[in-house]
């Protein structure tokens, strides 16, 4: 097929499709056609699609699974305002257990709670596999077995990565806020926790200081009534015996 006739149609595919395509992915998709083109002509087309948007606000842009039509960077602050939907909200200690497995995979859990200090909260592990941003990869060859994850596809395509050689480096990243702006950071649960524990602690304590000194004043009021009665009797006795 002629170069000027199959980029038309790589170019519809490539606004239809809600997923990025593969080159093989193209090919399977012109199977039965008379004129099928080749793996050379359609790398060929994409190249040129690739150039052809280069100038304007959106790019035919490569990914880890493929390519995708998508808005430039650029231009990201005039498009958000088309959702009403707000930016998913993420915690630090998600974002950090994320960034410590795309960086240190394979890797166990129980390695990720040594380096962050803290536990990893089942839900963070669970949330990361949902989106589809993590999975196991198999278990290490220790007592326990425990589970190896590792990032997915999906983890690159989201964060527009071809692979994790594009990661950028850990001297690079001086604020983890930064490691993807559109990421809104709330409240880690680790602090959230660690502020409902205190409050706790200082409420015990305090209804204990104050049951004590409860206690205490309770205690003084007795024994001065127990000492005044004995003093009443003699007074008495020794104003009979005056009589």
């Amino acid at each position: 097929m002629e170069i000027d006739k199959l980029k038309p149609v790589l170019e519809a595919l490539f606004a239809a499709s809600d997923k990025p395509l593969s080159v093989n992915q193209l090919i399977e998709l012109f199977v039965g056609d008379i004129e099928q083109p080749n793996k050379d002509e359609i790398r060929q087309a994409v190249d040129e699609l690739v150039k052809q948007h280069d100038g304007g606000g959106f790019e035919l842009k490569q990914v880890a699974s493929g390519f995708r039509f998508q808005v430039k960077a650029d231009y990201e602050t005039w498009v958000v305002r088309l959702w009403e939907q707000k930016p998913p909200r993420y915690s630090r200690a998600l974002m950090e257990t994320l960034a410590l497995i795309a960086y240190r995979q394979p890797i166990t859990r129980g390695e990720i709670e040594d380096i962050r200090g803290v536990s990893v909260s089942t839900n963070i592990i669970k949330t990361l596999q949902e989106r589809d941003w993590v999975k196991p990869l198999g278990h290490k060859d220790v007592p326990g077995r425990p589970t190896l994850y590792g990032t997915t596809k999906s983890f690159l395509d989201y964060f527009n990565l071809k692979s994790l050689n594009e990661l950028p480096t850990l001297a690079e990243i001086r604020d983890l806020d930064q490691f993807n702006p559109e990421f809104t950071f709330g409240e880690s649960t680790e602090a959230k926790e660690s502020t409902e524990a205190t409050e706790s602690t200082e409420a015990t304590e305090a209804t204990e200081v104050t049951e004590a000194t409860e206690a205490t004043e309770t205690t003084e009021t007795t024994e001065t009534t127990e000492t005044t009665k004995p003093k009443k009797a003699r007074n008495t006795k020794k104003s009979k015996k005056a009589k």
